[in-house]
């Protein structure tokens, strides 16, 4: 069995095309059906079902897929490591980070980092929070930016605070609201809502202020784009509590300072069982060394 053939199954099985894979892997089709049809006799199963029409993974190839891409992860990590050894960094960096995150600036950082480092392949995913914190404990991201409420941390990664912030009302410039200094939740609770959606940590901050000050809101529009809070705020459809460092970076409408404004902490997080070498260097460019601030 060879790394290869490793690498070429799972070409396949992203591409669910036999053409398209030999394509990525710069390969002509009939040498990458031989190399899998001979990893198949090997393996004593068929990892792929193949029709006139398209490919699909068999029981086998679904069991055998996990595992080929853990060992392309490692030797691709080895290879990195030696690199290291002798002072170049190489390999592959994934970075998540949440719409709104504000603590560091991310396109900034991705910039001066390449620039640096040329040879790093460097993947970006944008997300929420606890989804964030699982691609980070499965290995998925090396390094990812979140923003949590007060009441909850990371949990089964090494993580270090970066900032706090309170969040701030945004509303259209012709809102009733647009012309104060400061509101309270219970003035913003008659308002309808632009959110995240229902049971992301983003939305939590808001959820758990309003309750604990025994009010309900209408929540009309969920969103996942940071950029159409702005749209859909400036269209005068709802208003929306964002993190005050975040909100400048909007157009088109208005911040208003929340008197009972709920809270965030925004994290940076890696994974516990230890860091590559493009995601120690892309933490130590952005100041970040030693030990997590926590590690749970």
């Amino acid at each position: 069995m060879e790394l290869q053939q490793m690498r070429y199954v799972v070409t396949v099985a992203e591409t669910n095309n036999f053409t398209r894979a030999a394509e990525r892997c710069l390969v002509v089709q009939s040498a990458l059906s031989h190399q899998i049809a001979r990893l198949e006799r090997e393996l004593g199963a068929k990892l792929f079902e193949r029709t006139s029409r398209r490919v699909r993974l068999t029981p086998a190839g679904e069991a055998f897929l996990p595992a080929a891409r853990q060992c392309l992860e490692a030797a691709e990590r080895a290879v990195a490591e030696v690199a290291a050894a002798v002072g170049e960094i190489r390999g592959r960096l994934a970075v998540g980070l949440i719409p709104t995150v504000a603590a560091v600036d991310i396109t900034r950082a991705l910039r001066d980092f390449r620039e640096r480092y040329p040879h790093v392949r460097v993947g970006l995913r944008v997300g929420a929070s606890e989804d964030l914190v699982e691609q980070v404990r499965q290995g998925a991201v090396d390094v990812a930016f979140l923003g949590l409420p007060t009441t909850s941390r990371p949990e089964g990664v090494a993580s270090r605070e970066l900032a706090r912030d309170r969040l701030v009302a945004v509303v259209a410039p012709d809102h009733p609201l647009a012309g104060r200094s400061s509101v309270s939740l219970r003035r913003l609770s008659s308002e309808v809502f632009v959110d995240l959606p229902a049971g992301t940590a983003g939305r939590a901050q808001s959820d758990q202020a309003f309750a604990a000050a025994g009010l309900l809101r209408e929540v009309a529009f969920e969103v996942t784009a940071a950029d159409f809070f702005a749209r859909l705020v400036g269209q005068g459809l709802g208003v929306a509590m964002l993190p005050s460092a975040y909100a400048p970076q909007l157009t088109g409408v208005v911040t208003i300072e929340v008197a009972d404004a709920p809270a965030r902490v925004e994290y940076v997080i890696w994974g516990r069982a230890g860091r590559t070498p493009a995601a120690t260097a892309f933490l130590t460019a952005l100041g970040i060394t030693g030990q997590a601030g926590h590690d749970a």
